[in-house]
């Protein structure tokens, strides 16, 4: 088992109802293996899988801000038509992106929202320290993005859905909270054969398996080992 430096750690092994940390807290063990927090999501994790964020929302892109002030911490949306309902605190501890002036490129965390309703005026509470820095518009646009850290998924086969995040070492739970390893030495579903040292990515022709890396696919981590198909096996971690 792991053994992350410093004191109140939620056990590496383990599933818990109720988050001990922060989505996305960072954990370092004493030989350097790197471990992030997560919310599960609909289906409980498989111990080798490679996991991602949740599936982009694209409802949620180039929503329509208006007037908020510099250092409000309240950041003033319209929500899109049709699917662009938020569900309440669908993004707590994800972010507003501004992708369009004025406030253009400026990321702030979201602390909590209510649910708001297609077309209509709502409010994202931002984080405290996270009060706005160049005053929006009506002509501002944000784009909303879950932390990649919360309601995770097994990696799906041949196009990403989200951001690969690291690979399972627990069976969490689904909707519950534990650790997934994001950087060092672990294991891995293998699909082909990869050569040892050789990258490999997640989008393959099997769910939550890592296989050859080509062109400009994903290099989420390499392999200790010779692969051997169908095989839990020593990869490297990249992802932090």
């Amino acid at each position: 088992m792991p053994n992350f430096t410093g004191l109140g750690y939620q056990p590496a092994f383990s599933s818990v109802a109720t988050a001990v940390h922060v989505i996305g807290q960072q954990a370092i063990s004493r030989d350097g293996r790197r471990y992030r927090y997560v919310l599960c999501g609909a289906t409980a994790l498989v111990v080798g899988n490679c996991i991602q964020s949740r599936i982009e929302d694209v409802d949620h892109d180039n929503v329509t801000a208006r007037a908020t002030a510099v250092g409000a911490t309240d950041l003033l949306i319209t929500a899109g038509a049709s699917g662009g309902a938020l569900d309440a605190n669908e993004y707590a501890e994800g972010y507003a992106v501004i992708d369009t002036t004025p406030g253009l490129g400026y990321v702030y965390r979201i602390s909590s929202h209510a649910a708001i309703a297609a077309s209509a005026n709502g409010t994202i509470v931002l984080d405290a320290e996270d009060g706005i820095q160049v005053a929006l518009t009506g002509t501002s646009r944000v784009t909303l993005v879950a932390s990649p850290y919360s309601k995770v998924i097994q990696s799906p086969v041949t196009t990403n859905s989200g951001t690969p995040v690291g690979g399972a070492i627990y069976p969490i739970v689904a909707a519950e909270y534990g650790w997934i390893q994001s950087g060092g030495l672990g294991a891995a579903l293998i699909s082909g054969t990869p050569a040892v040292g050789q990258p490999v990515t997640n989008q393959g022709t099997v769910a939550g398996a890592l296989t050859v890396h080509s062109a400009e696919l994903n290099e989420v981590a390499l392999m200790a080992v010779t692969g051997r198909d169908a095989k839990v096996l020593p990869v490297y971690w990249l992802l932090d």
